[in-house]
């Protein structure tokens, strides 16, 4: 699936490796693809989110105060922020287990990007992220393209709808259809 993405949507998807290492998390997820979009403001892509308000620094906020940056947990709780109930309030509101490290499931050898191989040293992507990845490669289909671009990543963040990535995009107020619309009509 890689070879059909374009260099800017490749790059994307490696700067969703550096968004997620910048935040201090061990795994890619839907808020990473979107935060790497927001990195390039110059994308059509971004570009429409930017006109609508979320920007990179915006996003990254959110994130932020959705989940924290890993490396401050032990900060936090040497201050008294008590992370159970920060969890618990977290989880009353995304589903029990959601700021839990992916699992460690079997999967079976596959080569390319997007397998978890924590062995070679590879950041996993969570199974939303990687449902949202498929979803660009259907985006891509059904808009005719012959290819994925960075407007299909954020279209399938956005068709995914439950990641951290969509979450970040509706808390902003954006309404996800004429989001997609917008997009769309950039893309291509």
């Amino acid at each position: 699936m890689f070879e059909r993405f374009t260099e800017d949507a490749r790059r994307a998807v490696v700067q969703a490796r550096e968004e997620a290492a910048g935040l201090g998390h061990g795994y890619i997820g839907t808020e990473h693809l979107l935060l790497s979009v927001l990195a390039w403001p110059e994308d059509p892509s971004a570009a429409v989110l930017v006109e609508a308000g979320l920007d990179h620094a915006t996003a990254r906020q959110a994130v932020r105060r959705l989940l924290g940056e890993g490396r401050d947990a032990q900060a936090l709780a040497s201050i008294g922020v008590d992370l159970d109930a920060v969890r618990e309030a977290v989880e009353s509101v995304f589903g029990a287990g959601v700021l839990d490290a992916p699992a460690e499931e079997p999967e079976p050898r596959r080569r390319g990007w997007f397998r978890s191989d924590a062995k070679a040293g590879r950041v996993p992507f969570t199974a939303r992220a990687r449902k949202a990845l498929e979803l660009s490669l259907r985006e891509s289909l059904r808009l005719k393209s012959g290819h994925i671009a960075v407007g299909h990543l954020v279209l399938g963040v956005i068709r995914e709808g439950e990641g951290l990535g969509a979450k970040v995009i509706a808390d902003h107020g954006l309404d996800a259809a004429e989001l997609r619309r917008a997009i769309e009509a950039k893309t291509g």
